[in-house]
């Protein structure tokens, strides 16, 4: 038995001993890769179903978010209202979306009700008719959606800073306009579902209280034949082409008190030796609440209210971004700071309790990162879908607990240079 007398020892994080537990690993009859790891702590389940049907992938300007959108739009069985009203009945969340480079499906549910809720999704998945009066909805709400949205400063700094990046006919760099949204049909809906949303072209990721013969109920809906699409998958390629010009200066709004300041450069992706250690200096810099961009511009000089920096987080390629909206009359001082604040990290080396703070923080997240079956199973999707292995993980744990002040310089140097870097301010 517990003895509350004794205080518990008090453990530094950089001392800890991490450990990313197992899961398990199984193919389907039709080739569906599933990953799972189980508890029983709660009597709740996730299913994520991620497929290669993102922005990289769509034939057309807008389909791929328009296809997760309305997916549950209605089959030849129920309307879309019979299936949310059939998913709230049964406390079910049924979530479809799609990013740069995957989509997904992502049922959490009282574990009991699986069998009701995996009929509907198979059927969403099989069978979406795409009705033209939904269709018709979801247009006009995207359409004033973006009217709305093309008003404020940070939403239009955040389409052209990667358009600047990588060339508007990139998938991570294009955006949706108002002819991209009156261009969806049913046709292009239903070619994008049925060559994108196929066994061959998707991994489930499955988590919680469940038994085996949860996952044999998965395997019959989804796992024993050929689904949409049985052809071999192409991998498209797209070549970034970036703007010559670095700076640039967007007046929005005659009237606009406030600029989003958007300051980015070409990084490499996940599988660059530099990538992780960088996420040591960039949660320096600009990473966390404690970070200097927020100690100098936020604390110190009072431009903002928040400040940020981070690499993006896609499969192909990515990038450097500091974010942050200032007052129109203070932009340039702010972005003055941002490089002052690299200028220091190049030049002095990172003082030994700073640094120290950055690593308890980082090793921290990853330790609640590890607290129940729902988080580990996102740690494992992240190396899975990036085509790493536990070994990664154990890697950055190492890099984060010895990561030294001369190798933060280094990386400094060699990535903070102002002449690499675009600079857009929106007002």
């Amino acid at each position: 038995m517990l003895d509350r007398t004794i205080e518990p020892k008090i453990f530094s994080p950089v001392e800890f001993e991490y450990h990313l537990p197992d899961c398990t690993s199984i193919v389907f009859e039709n080739g569906i890769g599933v990953h799972y790891y189980s508890d029983d702590l709660q009597p709740v389940m996730q299913l994520e179903m991620v497929f290669k049907a993102g922005l990289w992938y769509e034939n057309q300007n807008g389909i791929a978010q328009a296809t997760a959108s309305l997916l549950k739009s209605g089959t030849s069985k129920m309307s879309s209202f019979q299936i949310n009203e059939m998913f709230e009945q049964y406390g079910a969340s049924v979530k479809t979306v799609a990013g740069p480079d995957f989509a997904s499906i992502t049922i959490s549910c009282l574990t009991k009700h699986l069998s009701k809720i995996l009929p509907v999704v198979a059927d969403m998945l099989m069978d979406t008719q795409f009705p033209q009066h939904e269709i018709d909805i979801f247009i006009q709400n995207a359409k004033q959606r973006l009217s709305v949205q093309l008003l404020k400063s940070d939403f239009v700094a955040n389409r052209k800073i990667d358009e600047f990046l990588f060339g508007m006919h990139h998938p991570y760099g294009k955006y949706s306009v108002v002819s991209d949204y009156e261009a969806i049909n049913q046709q292009a809906l239903s070619t994008h579902l049925k060559t994108y949303y196929s066994n061959n072209n998707c991994t489930f990721f499955i988590a919680g209280s469940f038994a085996e013969s949860d996952i044999d109920l998965i395997h019959h809906h989804f796992g024993k034949t050929n689904w949409n699409n049985e052809n071999v998958m192409v991998e498209p390629v797209f070549e970034a082409l970036s703007t010559t010009e670095k700076k640039h200066r967007i007046n929005n709004d005659q009237k606009g008190v406030q600029g989003s300041i958007r300051i980015a450069s070409h990084f490499p992706n996940k599988h660059h030796e530099d990538f992780y250690p960088m996420i040591v200096l960039n949660t320096i810099l600009g990473g966390y609440f404690g970070s200097r961009l927020m100690s100098n511009i936020r604390e110190d000089k009072g431009y903002t209210y928040g400040i940020h920096s981070y690499m993006y987080n896609q499969v192909k390629q990515s990038a450097y971004l500091i974010t942050t909206e200032a007052g129109k009359d203070v932009c340039e001082a702010a972005i003055k700071e941002i490089y002052y604040e690299m200028d220091m990290l190049k030049n002095e080396l990172v003082d030994a309790e700073e640094l120290e703070l950055v690593k308890n923080y980082l090793l921290g997240t990853i330790l609640g990162d590890l607290d129940g079956a729902f988080q580990i199973m996102q740690r494992w999707k992240s190396l899975i879908l990036n085509g790493f292995t536990k070994e990664r993980f154990n890697k950055n744990i190492e890099l984060y607990k010895h990561i030294s002040p001369e190798q933060l310089q280094a990386l400094a140097n060699k990535y903070y240079q102002q002449e690499n870097f675009y600079e857009l301010v929106v007002i």
